[in-house]
């Protein structure tokens, strides 16, 4: 995994090619956050979080206060356009994609609760 430790500010952007990105600070809004494996950020989650961004389905996020601008996983998203409901915003949370009839749907559940 790339391990990243210091707070991404708006505009930087952070792309972990093949591999897993854990951020151990903040990410603010405007920044990126880019793995085509799982991301994990420990600490609030403001910006933007592709993960699977090569087509991984299986990719997930973790961050432990979810509050994105926008959220995707394998070319599904979800932008902050759609409010998050308050058993999730700004709290431990992860996101995974779930099959569906009318195709693949991200899924944000609660962690740690």
């Amino acid at each position: 995994a790339l391990v990243i430790d210091k707070p991404l500010r708006s505009g930087q952007q952070v792309y972990a090619r093949g591999r897993d990105l854990v951020v151990m600070a903040m990410v603010n809004p405007g920044a990126e956050v880019i793995a085509d494996g799982h991301i994990h950020v420990y600490a609030p989650l403001r910006g933007k979080a592709i993960a699977g961004a090569r087509g991984n389905a299986d990719a997930r996020i973790f961050a432990l206060g979810m509050a994105p601008e926008l959220i995707s996983i394998a070319g599904i998203y979800r932008t902050s356009e759609v409010a998050l409901p308050d058993s999730i915003q700004g709290k431990p949370a992860q996101v995974r994609l779930v099959p569906g009839p009318d195709g693949d749907k991200l899924l944000i559940e609660a962690i740690g609760a």
